[in-house]
């Protein structure tokens, strides 16, 4: 072979691989996280949008940001309670001014319209609204506040999207007859709720009635790390579920009956739930055990909800548990033939809040069965993979996937209801950190994976709701931990917040309306072209 056809070969060679280069890379898929969530089938990126109308928020809770903890007539919550005492939150920190948007709400809507956000998720502080937490004594500036801050967010062409009750009960209810523990609770939280409907209605038309039940039995009412902070052992998280599960029926029936037909809105309740993994699927141990748990973690409120009563795993197992452990009758309380009647059907969407995942297996570890808990009688172990990413807090394990096997078991347990993803976010320490890319790729990949549910698996996923809008005061754990697409200065006076580069992830997407196909027309040849032009390029240089 002469020189000539040497360079030919040689030049012919190098073009083939860079074709083949081009083509290999149009076909290669995407990861968020590769390496560790890079299985074709399941992990790979979806390029596409949302159906049109798709709702994009992002959300707060009065106790979190509003500060303003005694001003114009507000009453005492539990959470000014507890944080008081001392000695129960992360540096005993307290909500006293928070991000004090009940003097900087003008802030909050301006950043919003900076995100182009259209819908806004908040919640209403029963304190400030009933300082006694009575219908009968009504702080009218309370009512003004909310009044205004609902006409500004419309103005600014933002609809409210509003929670009735975000963890901050009145303490005087807790003092009268201990709160979610008093069967009390149920029409004192209908009258609130009426309060609520009557005052701002008209043009509110979104409404949730009860943020994370499931965290308000749990943690407030058998860990205690949440206020009111009773250690119940296993009895007084069941009531307090029975009684959080009937006021929120007793709430919709409410604006059922009275509102509905003249306001025209909806009202649903915000469950709360990690997505349970079997260990391993091909062992049915392990999917009984991950079933089960889903049962125990979601079920035991959204069953009721969609008909009438508690899990029958549940009802069995407490029941047997709670015989073996001494009790006289379950722990858990039975619903009456008129309360199912009653609660089923009172919610006219699925609201969840989701940002984790555990693997689940049959715990068959020698249990004592004393004291009574929760865990024991799900009797589930779970665990995290070593390779998972891990936020701030030490429960939020980065599994994407999850999100989108949970809108699935939703969708078959639940009949395929409108689901309204009312939070999902990613947590970083207490540092001034604009540049969030864990929580930029937290987003990407958790979105990605309701786009799948939508498009793939049919769940009709009417909205996505990031959590959350500012950095605020994260509960147990105070200023330690921040949520927010903002960041917020907690030392200035002002409160002064500042977009993260999440945020502006998030305004981009929410202007895409999800993840358009990207277009390489004029970039990238199609690939039927680059090949017709080897050939010819061949014959022309074989011909030479």
């Amino acid at each position: 072979m002469d020189v000539k056809h040497f360079l030919t070969v040689l030049s012919l060679t190098v073009f083939v691989i860079s074709v083949t280069a081009v083509w290999a890379a149009d076909d290669e898929p995407f990861y968020v996280y590769p390496g560790i969530f890079d299985d074709p089938e399941r992990d790979a990126f979806l390029y596409g949008t949302f159906p049109e109308g798709f709702i994009w928020s992002s959300a707060t809770s009065s106790y979190q940001i509003e500060g303003g903890w005694n001003e114009d007539g507000k009453g005492e919550n539990i959470w000014d309670n507890f944080t008081h005492e001392g000695g129960n939150v992360y540096n005993d920190d307290t909500g006293d001014v928070a991000c004090d948007s009940y003097n900087k709400w003008k802030k909050d809507v301006e950043i919003m319209q900076a995100l182009n956000l259209k819908y806004y998720r908040f919640s209403i502080s029963w304190a400030r609204v009933l300082p006694d937490g009575k219908a009968d004594n009504v702080n009218e500036a309370g009512i003004d506040y909310y009044n205004t801050l609902i006409n500004d967010l419309l103005a600014a062409d933002i609809t409210p999207f509003i929670t009735l009750y975000h963890w901050d009960l009145p303490q005087t209810l807790n003092d009268s007859y201990g709160g979610w523990l008093g069967e009390e609770i149920v029409e004192d939280f209908g009258n609130y709720a009426r309060v609520c409907y009557d005052s701002f209605g008209d043009r509110v038309k979104y409404w949730i009635t009860l943020n994370e039940a499931k965290v308000i039995a749990i943690n407030g009412y058998e860990g205690g790390d949440h206020s009111p902070g009773v250690k119940g052992e296993g009895q007084a998280t069941y009531i307090a579920a029975h009684n959080l599960i009937k006021a929120h029926a007793k709430a919709w029936h409410i604006y059922d009956d009275e509102f509905r037909a003249e306001q025209d809105g909806v009202v649903g309740i915000s469950h709360n739930s990690d997505f349970c993994a079997p260990s391993n699927s091909s062992v049915g141990s392990d999917v009984d055990a991950a079933e089960r748990l889903m049962q125990f973690f979601l079920g035991w409120f959204a069953h009721p909800i969609y008909y009438g009563d508690y899990p029958d795993v549940m009802k069995t197992r407490i029941s047997s548990i709670s015989a073996q452990q001494g009790f006289n009758e379950s722990r858990l309380p039975e619903f009456t033939d008129d309360e199912i009647e009653y609660i089923k059907g009172t919610s006219d969407f699925f609201g969840l809040n989701h940002y984790t995942t555990r693997m689940s297996e049959e715990n068959t570890d020698n249990v004592d069965l004393l004291p009574p808990s929760w865990d024991k009688d799900h009797g589930v172990r779970t665990f995290t993979e070593d390779n998972w990413p891990r936020a701030e807090s030490s429960w939020l394990y980065v599994v994407p996937w999850g999100l989108r096997e949970l809108l699935k078991w939703i969708k078959d347990e639940y009949d395929n209801p409108p689901v309204y993803i009312t939070e999902n976010g990613f947590s970083t320490g207490d540092v001034s950190e604009l540049n969030d890319v864990d929580r930029m790729n937290f987003y990407r990949a958790y979105i990605n994976e309701v786009l799948k549910a939508v498009e793939l698996d049919g769940v009709d996923v009417k909205s996505y709701t990031a959590w959350s809008l500012m950095d605020n005061f994260e509960w147990a754990r105070g200023y330690s931990e921040r949520f927010g697409i903002h960041y917020t200065n907690f030392t200035d006076v002002d409160r002064a917040r500042t977009p993260k580069e999440s945020a502006k992830l998030y305004a981009q997407i929410i202007k895409d309306n999800g993840f358009p196909p990207i277009d390489v027309s004029g970039s990238t040849p199609p690939k039927q072209f680059l090949w017709l032009f080897v050939i010819i390029y061949t014959v022309f240089q074989l011909c030479l």
